[in-house]
This record gives C-alpha cells, structure tokens and sequence, in this order.
C-alpha cells in the first residue's frame, strides 16, 4: 500500500459496538490491522489517533476519562504481540484484565476511582499514574506516569479497571504532593469514609519513605488521632450495642504506692479485665512500641488483670465478634485468682 492509495477497510465491524474505543497495536494486530494500516489511520486528518506508543484511539475527538485510563493500562501493560489473541479485545466489567497485564491504575486517579471527595475529578488530571513492577521496561510518556514497585498489591477492580488499593494510591498520590492542606485532607478521608485504617496507610507511607517530609509527618499525626477517636467511638458503641456492663472508660492503673502501669482505654475493676486499643502505627520504631506494649500487658497479667487487645479494623469489620471475646474474659474473672488491688485514676 502507498500512501496515496485508499485506505481499505478494515476488519472491524464486529467491534463496532464496543464501548470504548482504545485498542493496542498487538490487539488490532490479533483482528488483522497491521502495524502500517494503523499508523496510516493515525496520521493527521485520519479516523484514528495514537493517544499513547502503541495504543489507538479508534475515533478523531478527545479521549474520554475512561479511555484515558484504559489507555494509560494497555500502554503500560504491553502484553506480548503472541498473547493478543488469547485476551479480550476490551475488557468488560467482571472479566480478568489480562490486557493489562500486572499494571492498575493508581494516584490520584486510582482515589476518584474509589470516589474520595478530596481527590481530584479524572477529567481534570494531566497525568494518569498506572503502578507496574521495577522491571517493567517503560518510561512515562504522555499522560501515562509510570509509578514502579518491588512488590505489587492485590488490585481492586471498579468496572473493568484494575485499581491499586486505597493504602498503596495514597502513597503514590502523597509522592507527587507538596500541599499540606490537601495531603491531609486525603488521609482524612480514608479513615474517615472507611476505606481503611490509619495503621495501613502509614504502613505505605512508611514503605516509601514519605515520612521524613515534614507536612507528610504533620497529616499522619493528625490521621492518628483522629483513627483513635473514631476507633474509641466504635469500642463505646460496641459495649452499648452488646449489652456488656459499662467499664470505667480511659483510665490510668497504678499498684498503691508503686509504679505506674499504664492506661487503659476500658476497665472493669471488679472482674479485673482491661480493653487496650492496639492504634499502633507502624513506623520505624515499630519493634520498640510492641516491646512496650509487650511489657505493659506482661506485668497486667501478672498482677492478674486480663487484658483484652482489640484492633481499630477488628472493631470496625466483626464488633459482635471482639464484644463476645470480652465477655467471656468478664464471665472467666470467677475461674482466676484475685488480682493485685490497683488504683484507677482517669487518665
């Protein structure tokens, strides 16, 4: 064919009634498109568009958002030439996203994805961040950034979009950002609009080295405190709904005369059982705040106090299930020896 020839039609018309548009180069190829017929139907004033290396957009007009992000995951992904006809030609919602190979969306997009209100709408994005594996051989180009990890998450998949989890897109979202206001805002929201605990978005903010900037450092201690008191809401709720005996809530204990113990966040005196809310976040010093858990538990039980230790996640997703762990420490009280008198202070 020369470049003065008509183009010939194309074997097509059984994807005509797709939903999006955007199809690889090895994908035309597995429905007989050559490499040459494409780029013919991407030249200017053509049918098509190349809207990323190796990736067409089967119509002259803007990209949606949706084909952008299908797009940005088929560049990304690049399956071998030999493997197109073994996949779908477009994914559809509830079908493995082989086209994509490892990669998914993450970033800010990935969080619109999860329809964070703080997070940016996808039309207004410049960049589409996809996550792939360190020895994926791409760069970023266009609007695909490339964003490479040693070990990928388990993907969520939103329609037919393979998206990284909310713990792993903040981080990658956090990277690229210097406002502290919006940083905040968005760790806010992930605890708050329950998409996570507190404890895993610092896990990845950790793993990425994102906590030696100081208004990362600032948003993650607000984070903490307010994942404790949303996790100290549902411990008194839990304690309502479940019909246990109202403890004395946040108190210090102290041995008469003697050391401090430490505090707990619920205490029953006369059945000698202590709740502590395991909030702990995992930085560097992980290993010494366990150790210091570790002890403050050791010594309580020496004493003869049970102490129950519930998780912020644990209460949220199976609250009747940490309610019935309680009572039966309260109901069990009778069975152990009496505990060492201790004074209850609040704390």
């Amino acid at each position: 064919m020369n470049h003065n020839a008509p183009l010939s039609p194309l074997p097509l018309q059984h994807l005509a009634g797709t939903q999006l548009r955007v199809l690889s180069t090895a994908q035309l190829g597995a429905h007989g498109v050559s490499a040459a017929d494409a780029g013919a139907h991407c030249r200017p004033g053509g049918p098509w568009q190349q809207l990323l290396p190796g990736v067409c957009l089967l119509h002259p007009g803007p990209a949606t958002s949706e084909e952008r992000l299908h797009g940005a995951l088929l560049y990304a992904g690049r399956p071998p030439a030999r493997q197109a006809r073994a996949v779908p030609v477009q994914p559809r919602t509830g079908e493995a996203h082989a086209p994509y190979a490892d990669a998914m969306i993450t970033g800010l997009a990935a969080l619109a994805l999860h329809r964070f209100s703080s997070a940016p709408p996808l039309p207004s994005l410049d960049r589409i961040d996809v996550l792939v594996p360190r020895t994926r051989r791409l760069r970023s180009v266009g609007f695909a950034r490339l964003v490479r990890c040693p070990a990928l998450p388990t993907p969520q998949q939103i329609g037919a979009v393979p998206v990284a989890p909310v713990p792993r897109a903040l981080a990658d979202a956090v990277a690229q950002l210097a406002d502290a206001g919006v940083v905040r805002r968005l760790l806010s929201e992930a605890v708050r609009g329950g998409h996570c605990e507190p404890a895993a978005v610092v896990r990845e903010l950790n793993e990425a080295r994102l906590l030696t900037r100081p208004h990362v450092v600032d948003a993650v201690d607000s984070l903490l405190a307010e994942g404790r008191a949303i996790a100290e809401d549902r411990l008194y709720g839990m304690v309502a709904e479940h019909g246990l005996p109202d403890p004395l809530w946040n108190v210090d204990l102290r041995l008469p005369g003697g050391p401090h113990l430490g505090g707990v966040d619920a205490y029953w005196p006369e059945q000698a059982v202590a709740v502590e809310l395991d909030t702990r976040a995992p930085r560097q010093d992980e290993d010494a705040l366990w150790s210091e858990y570790a002890r403050k538990r050791e010594h309580l039980e020496r004493l003869g106090i049970a102490v129950v230790h519930i998780t912020p996640r644990k209460l949220r997703d199976a609250p009747e299930q940490q309610a019935a762990v309680v009572r039966t420490a309260l109901m069990a009280s009778g069975d152990r020896d009496p505990a060492a008198y201790v004074v209850v202070l609040p704390r």
